[in-house]
């Protein structure tokens, strides 16, 4: 009887946690077509959903929206929906890195961003459908992706969005979560238009700097020179604004962490979103030890 009862109430929670996933054509024109797969969760009608927008990692040269396809699994299962979107990988054939040219790389990071406004406008638009919570939209991302999550939040999307500027006035994200991502001018975080975020890096990146350095580590004669304000850059900076912020810092790890919150640290995410929504207030800096990390290294001071 008891191992009935047991299976009963087994079948209750998957049935309640049940999600499904829909595959959505977010942006069309005569050249280009963009898809994303939202992940839903089963809610009672009329209920509204907060969403997580996604962006995959890959250097806008490869990479696909079914990576992250376990975590979309979880935070639907946990009662949130997740928008992984696919971007134009503007790079793929071109060199990204010391060697390419540094306008080319913005301007991949500026179509990955307007993709990404693209993605918000269509689920903005289609929020009724999807009963989505168009005040609590996230957004996220890992490598690249997060490059873009950070871009998409604080760039004036009416001067440089490529395409309509088509969202709501005076939009905002409700949170950022990026692993090893960066943003261009960290001046454009202010006091005004900071939004909580939940950032993991390691300390040894060389690929995305941990705090303010090269993209790639490339010297400054470098035609790919690009500097950028990694996590604890940012972290550093939202701290002076008293800002909501949480890093996640493996030491001596590199860029090979950037996926480390959306695959085994999942329940952070869980954790950062439900506080966010609670109205939690937060600054912390957790430290991650690694097998990798060497004493006697520079980079290790970040740290202690």
């Amino acid at each position: 009887m008891k191992k009935i009862l047991l299976l009963l109430i087994t079948l209750i929670i998957n049935n309640t946690q049940a999600q499904e996933v829909k595959t959505l054509t977010y942006f069309q024109n005569d050249t280009l077509k963009l898809d994303l797969d939202l992940y839903l969760p089963k809610k009672k009608s009329g209920e509204k959903i907060p969403l997580i927008l996604f962006a995959f990692g890959g250097g806008f040269s490869g990479g696909d929206k079914m990576q992250e396809k376990n975590f979309g699994k979880f935070m639907s299962e946990n009662g949130y929906a997740v928008a992984s979107i696919s971007y134009s990988l503007y790079m793929k054939g071109k060199d990204f890195g010391c060697k390419g040219i540094l306008t080319e790389k913005i301007k991949a990071i500026q179509i990955g961003v307007s993709d990404m406004w693209q993605a918000t406008s269509f689920l903005i638009k289609n929020a009724d459908k999807y009963n989505l919570d168009t005040s609590n939209f996230f957004v996220s991302g890992i490598s690249a992706g997060a490059e873009i999550a950070f871009q998409a939040s604080f760039w004036d999307y009416k001067l440089m969005n490529l395409y309509e500027n088509n969202l709501p006035k005076d939009f905002k994200y409700k949170g950022l979560i990026g692993g090893s991502g960066a943003i261009m001018d960290i001046n454009l975080i202010t006091k005004e238009n900071a939004i909580p975020m939940l950032l993991a890096h390691g300390n040894n990146d060389d690929t995305v700097p941990y705090n303010a350095g090269s993209h790639r580590s490339c010297p400054t004669n470098a035609s790919g020179w690009l500097i950028l304000f990694g996590s604890y850059a940012v972290y550093n900076h939202m701290n002076d604004l008293h800002k909501d912020v949480e890093l996640i810092t493996s030491c001596g790890s590199g860029h090979e962490f950037c996926g480390y919150i959306f695959h085994e640290g999942q329940q952070y995410v869980l954790d950062f979103v439900n506080n966010v929504l609670k109205g939690k207030k937060f600054q912390s800096h957790l430290i991650i030890p690694s097998e990798k990390k060497n004493a006697g290294s520079e980079k290790y001071l970040f740290c202690e």
